[in-house]
Order: structure tokens, then sequence, then C-alpha cells
């Protein structure tokens, strides 16, 4: 019996890749208020985005990865999130063959926008049970100031 050795599959991630284009264009199209939009490089990991009047709360399935594993970018309009999992090292003493494997190894990447800018210093990132947590606070501008505009001639 051969190994079988896992490896992303590219026609399908191309043919899903082509699929979600269409309907993000078409989504945008009926529905212009659509705001998250949300870029994939790489295998994408599931993500939840709650969005509060004040936050955003982002939760990214990780299973199996290490924090040291995880890079977090974050900028005032988007989040890039990279994380790594590398297949376990087996010992030269057990040898074995798989019947079936599903585990996902390799690079993951997932870059979300948001429509309000978020607060940088203030925002958070926690690892629990293989879920990250991301709370995004929104940068608050002080709109009290109102200012009488002239109209030129």
């Amino acid at each position: 019996m051969k190994y079988l050795i896992k490896k992303p599959d590219t026609f399908l991630n191309t043919l899903n890749d082509d699929i979600n284009a269409i309907l993000q264009k078409s989504f945008d199209n009926l529905f212009p208020e659509y705001i998250f939009h949300q870029e994939l490089k790489g295998m994408a990991m599931p993500v939840d985005v709650k969005e509060y009047d004040d936050e955003y709360c982002v939760k990214v399935e990780l299973p199996g990865i290490n924090k040291d594993d995880i890079n977090i970018d974050i900028n005032k309009s988007y989040v890039k999130i990279e994380a790594n999992k590398e297949i376990e090292k087996e010992t030269e003493d057990k040898k074995h063959k798989y019947h079936k494997s599903e585990f996902r190894y390799g690079n993951y990447s997932r870059t979300l926008y948001f429509p309000y800018e978020i607060n940088v210093e203030t925002s958070t990132a926690d690892l629990k049970k293989g879920i990250l947590h991301l709370t995004l606070p929104k940068l608050v501008q002080d709109n009290k100031e109102t200012k009488k505009l002239e109209i030129s001639e």
C-alpha cells in the first residue's frame, strides 16, 4: 500500500476562487451595503465577524496551531491573519500506513477589511482551544464640534 500524501488541490481552490469572485460581484451589485471585504491567499480559515456599536469581534478557527505559528498584521482598515500548520514528524521506530488523512497542513491566510477605522493601539488577540479571538475597537472620532459652512459665489 502506498503512503497518502496530502496536498491542497489547486484545481478545486482555483474553481472555488472563481465561483467566490462571481458571487462576490453579483452580491456587490445587488447589495451595495455589503461592506465587509475579504481576501484569501493560501488555505482559508473559517471566521465569524460581528459588529457592535463600538467594536468588531472576530473569531478564527485555527485547530492544532500554536500561537507562535500565527502572525497578525493590523492596520486601521484591515486585519491580516497568517498561520502555518506543519505535518507532525514521526519517530523512526513507529512505522505506519495512512488509511485516510483529512487534516490540512500548510499555510493559512485571511485578510478582512472593515468599513470603519480600527483603533490599532487598543486591539487585542487571544487564543483559546484553537479559536483566535480578536477584539477590534472602532476608532472614535470626535464629531461633536460643528462648523458653519459658508457658501461661496
